[in-house]
C-alpha cells in the first residue's frame, strides 16, 4: 500500500530522517552502528531516540551478554508509515518544485 503523503515534522530533523531511513532498511539495529552510521555522539543518538520513541515511531531494547548490556532500536509499524509517509510527501514536493512541475502548473491556470 503506498502512504499517504505527510510531513512530519518531527522525522524531518536531518538526522532522525536519517536514522529512519537506516532502521527502515534492517529488522534491528545496535546503537553503536546507528551512532557510527550517523557519526554522532552517544547523548546526541540518545536524544533523537528518545524523541522517536516518545511518538511511538520506535523501541529500544537492551539486550546483556558477554558482561554488558547492548541497546537496539526497531522501527516500529507507525514509524514506517510516518516515515515512508514523509518521504512521500517529500517527492511530492520535489515534483511540484521542479521545472516541468512548474509549467504544468503555470499552463493549468484558466
Amino acid at each position: 500500500m503506498v502512504p499517504h503523503p505527510v510531513f512530519d515534522p518531527l522525522i524531518h530533523e536531518p538526522t532522525r530522517l536519517q536514522l529512519c531511513g537506516l532502521l527502515a532498511r534492517v529488522e534491528e539495529s545496535d546503537f553503536a552502528t546507528l551512532r557510527e552510521e550517523l557519526a554522532v555522539a552517544d547523548s546526541v543518538l540518545s536524544k533523537h531516540l528518545s524523541a522517536l520513541k516518545a511518538a511511538g515511531y520506535v523501541t529500544v531494547e537492551r539486550r546483556f551478554g558477554a558482561g554488558h548490556g547492548r541497546g537496539y532500536a526497531v522501527l516500529t509499524d507507525a514509524g514506517r508509515h510516518a516515515f515512508c509517509g514523509h518521504i512521500a510527501e517529500l517527492q511530492r514536493l520535489a515534483r511540484v518544485a521542479s521545472p516541468r512541475g512548474r509549467r504544468d502548473r503555470v499552463r493549468s491556470v484558466p
